[in-house]
């Protein structure tokens, strides 16, 4: 195993494309946020409120219809779509063409919403970031990562992503797994944790932000939006990534002196991405 990539400042700027002065809306990207059940679609206003705050021009987020007026007054900037199932996602199919995709955020493991879930890998290239049950489900099913499109990138926690690749019995060995999977299968992992990695192939990428006040509820789902939105601003994939989780651990490094560890909730990340991109205008 080659030792990781430091991404730092310098290799962030590298990536960074500041946005250019005569832009509008229909130029910054449409993402669309697929997930949410009865009882989960505070996962879907926060990705989608991040995926807004990482500088995206449109945002529609695709829910059970219980989540509709939860996303409406929670994010009016965001756009609704919903399923014809009251409480979880039975036929995800929409209208729109979005610039990228972020799908499993709060979406459950009901049986329709699996179907629904493989039929939407079977019917989609748009690019693609994979979370939270979205994973779970193809852990599950393991014939369908042949469905997932080349370049998606995958956001496990370490629970998920044992469900994966399997059990390791050292750094060396998880590593070794992540790697293979990635290769095999051509997708991006963000292994989240403390520190969290990014495996694009044979290329381990180590991040330098963050701390310990991420390990909160409803954190990944900010992630998940932030990668989802850079995707749509047409960033490469593995860019979208590293630039979506050092700016995700900047905002928890800003926000610290004035929350604590304690007190930082994924709201507070959203707060202060707007600082964490100011950090590299400077």
């Amino acid at each position: 195993m080659d030792s990781p990539v430091t991404i730092d400042r310098s290799e962030i700027l590298k990536r960074y494309k500041p946005i250019v002065s005569n832009t509008h809306k229909g130029l910054q990207g449409h993402a669309l946020i697929i997930g949410g059940s009865y009882g989960k679609i505070g996962a879907i206003c926060l990705s989608s409120k991040a995926a807004l705050k990482t500088g995206c021009g449109l945002v529609t987020a695709f829910v059970p219809q219980c989540g509709y007026e939860i996303v409406q007054i929670a994010n009016p900037e965001v756009m609704v779509m919903t399923d014809d199932h009251e409480k979880y996602l039975s036929d995800i199919h929409f209208d729109l063409e979005p610039n990228a995709i972020g799908i499993g955020t709060g979406i459950g493991q009901k049986m329709p919403t699996q179907k629904a879930f493989h039929d939407f890998l079977s019917n989609t290239s748009i690019p693609l970031v994979i979370d939270a049950d979205a994973l779970n489900i193809l852990a599950q099913n393991p014939s369908w990562i042949a469905l997932v499109s080349p370049r998606t990138i995958l956001t496990p926690h370490p629970k998920e992503l044992e469900r994966l690749i399997g059990k390791w019995n050292s750094k060396e060995d998880k590593f070794q797994k992540a790697i293979v999977f990635s290769l095999l299968n051509q997708v991006i992992i963000v292994m989240k944790g403390a520190p969290t990695y990014i495996i694009d192939g044979e290329t381990i990428y180590l991040n330098t932000t963050g701390n310990a006040a991420l390990a909160t509820a409803g954190s990944g789902d900010v992630l998940t939006g932030m990668i989802t939105s850079l995707l749509a601003q047409s960033y490469k994939p593995c860019d979208a990534a590293i630039l979506g989780v050092y700016l995700h651990g900047l905002t928890a490094d800003i926000a610290l002196p004035e929350t604590g560890h304690q007190s930082f909730i994924a709201s507070d990340s959203i707060a202060h991405i707007g600082k964490a991109y100011l950090s590299l205008e400077k």
